[in-house]
């Protein structure tokens, strides 16, 4: 463990928290995230950081399940009233709020760190049993809240970034801090894998607070077994009719979705690996004396590896066209957000765990398990180890309130500095410098 280390990261804790707390009261869902993304664009900056941003950092082609341009207007404005620079916002016009920035530290290898950034559509509870609340920094911002840890992810970032630099001298290499807009549901890591966030990076870490790490002091060193999944909005157009006097010359858009949803819960489950199909939501109809003319429906699937969640989109592609065809309905199916399989590289989940042993921060350590879920993280992970680096994904034990995406969802603050512990160590050992240099030269 590195005493010294350890002291500068104790001195900012409250500043960590102070960060938590300011991103968890002003909270914004995917490609919205415009003032989260103009506050850490400004220190990024001010730490002396090269910041790409907007079509930098992004490349619109490739986004997934954007927000309409006039919802993404609001949010601006919104973002601008609520303390963002409006020059900042005006770059990310369009919901390009991904962050890419980098400090070269010498000749040596590239370690890329990826913090997610976004909300839920959550409303939070107003209750004194809720801490958020309690203490004056629950949401501002209604119908969206921090509930999956994603304001700590963001504010870890930066606890990093001012250290980093404190240190960069110790550092032979570059870094590349990655922050993420549309994580949930797994929309935002391909646009800006298409820009280059994870070219040229030899080792790629992400972690997530709690998961199955739910005690204090807990730590999961890789994961894998993570699921590709797409998400996919489908919509059915029929032809209104009255129901009592020519029910004949309407086209039933509502028993197209039906028969669509039944026989997707029916697709054939694959030899090579576990699969999954949902029809989340249903919505047709206009009135109960006329054919349904309209009807849509949310589906998600996903599959062990990336083939086999083709192997379901493809099924679903089918199911659609067939029901469309068999009540003469048309229908559009909009892909909004998916990734792929992955796995941790064994390699960098030994190393994870032998620098982890020698902090100290940790009673328990986990060498890997098995996600059973996605992670937009995957994206950036895959492109790296495709391209001869490493990667792996952390779990960081904390106390929660809560499960993720509940109402009451919240962690124990002490887990920040505990993270960005960790994360320094992991970089130091991984491009630092000798280790009498270290001890002799960080003030």
């Amino acid at each position: 463990m590195n005493v010294k280390l350890k002291g500068l990261v104790q001195e900012i804790e409250p500043l960590l928290v102070q960060y938590r707390r300011n991103f968890h009261k002003y909270p914004e869902a995917g490609w919205t995230e415009f003032r989260t993304a103009a506050k850490i664009t400004e220190i990024l900056l001010e730490l002396g950081y090269s910041v790409k941003l907007g079509a930098d950092a992004v490349s619109k082609s490739d986004m997934l399940g954007v927000p309409p341009e006039e919802e993404l207007k609001i949010h601006m404005n919104r973002a601008v009233k609520q303390g963002a620079n409006p020059e900042l916002v005006k770059e990310m016009e369009g919901g390009l709020t991904g962050i890419i920035a980098e400090l070269n530290c010498g000749e040596g290898p590239t370690v890329a760190l990826r913090f997610d950034m976004d909300a839920n559509d959550i409303d939070e509870p107003k209750e004194e049993k809720h801490r958020p609340f309690r203490e004056g920094f629950s949401s501002e911002n209604p119908g969206v809240m921090h509930a999956c840890g994603h304001d700590g992810h963001a504010a870890i970032g930066l606890g990093v970034a001012r250290m980093i630099v404190k240190i960069k001298d110790l550092l032979q290499g570059k870094i590349r801090l990655i922050f993420q807009p549309g994580e949930e549901g797994v929309r935002g890591a391909k646009a800006m894998v298409a820009r280059g966030a994870a070219d040229g990076v030899d080792y790629i870490l992400g972690a997530h607070i709690g998961f199955q790490a739910t005690k204090n002091r807990q730590l999961i060193c890789g994961t894998g077994h993570f699921l590709a999944t797409s998400k996919l909005d489908v919509s059915f157009t029929g032809i209104p009719a009255h129901a009592g006097a020519a029910p004949e010359e309407g086209h039933n858009a509502l028993l197209a979705a039906a028969c669509a949803a039944l026989n997707l819960h029916a697709i054939s489950r694959h030899g090579k690996g576990s699969t999954r199909i949902t029809v989340g939501t249903l919505n047709a109809g206009q009135a109960r004396n006329v054919i349904p003319p309209h009807a849509e429906m949310k589906i998600e699937t996903r599959g062990e590896t990336t083939e086999i969640n083709e192997y379901m989109v493809n099924s679903v592609r089918d199911i659609i066209a067939g029901a469309a065809k068999m009540y003469g309905v048309d229908y559009e199916i909009k892909i909004v957000g998916e990734t792929i399989s992955g796995e941790s590289s064994p390699e960098l989940i030994t190393k994870v765990k032998d620098i982890a042993q020698g902090t100290g921060l940790f009673t328990e350590l986990i060498d890997y398990v098995s996600f059973g879920a996605s992670e937009d993280f995957t994206a950036f992970m895959t492109t790296v180890q495709k391209n001869g680096g490493q990667g792996t994904y952390m779990m960081i034990g904390s106390q929660l309130a809560s499960g993720h995406h509940d109402y009451y969802f919240d962690f124990d603050e002490a887990t920040l500095a505990c993270s960005v512990e960790l994360l320094l160590e992991i970089v130091v050992n991984l491009i630092g410098k000798c280790q009498e240099d270290r001890i002799i030269n960080i003030t």
